[in-house]
């Protein structure tokens, strides 16, 4: 009859414990291959790009929101570029009317009108 240890047990002899140590051992007992390794890989990598591309969509909508924005900058300005040209039209009658060439200007002594 001979006497063999398992791989589970190891006594405390064997492996020098020494003070203030833990002298429980956990061995695994579920084992993985190369094949599911290889998958937990892809897996990781699967998961890893995923998160890349959320995080490249979501700066691509920023800039989608920062186009719309110049778009709208830009016919702001047309519109104020009008609106200074008609401001400057409409101001013009005005300063017309109010030079001197119009106020040293008589009104006429008889008007008479056309009738028909």
């Amino acid at each position: 009859m001979s006497y063999q240890r398992s791989s589970q047990f190891v006594s405390r002899r064997q492996q020098n414990w020494s003070r203030n140590q833990n002298t429980v051992a956990f061995v695994s007992s579920v084992k993985l291959g190369p094949v599911a390794h290889t998958v937990l890989v892809a897996l990781m990598i699967t998961v890893l790009g995923l998160i890349y591309l959320t995080q490249a969509t979501r700066a691509t909508g920023y800039d989608y929101a920062a186009q719309k924005i110049d778009s709208q900058i830009a016919d702001l300005n047309n519109q104020k570029s009008d609106l200074e040209v008609e401001n400057a039209r409409l101001t013009a009658l005005e300063t017309v009317k109010n030079s001197s060439v119009a106020t040293t200007m008589t009104a006429p002594t008889s008007t008479q009108y056309v009738s028909q």
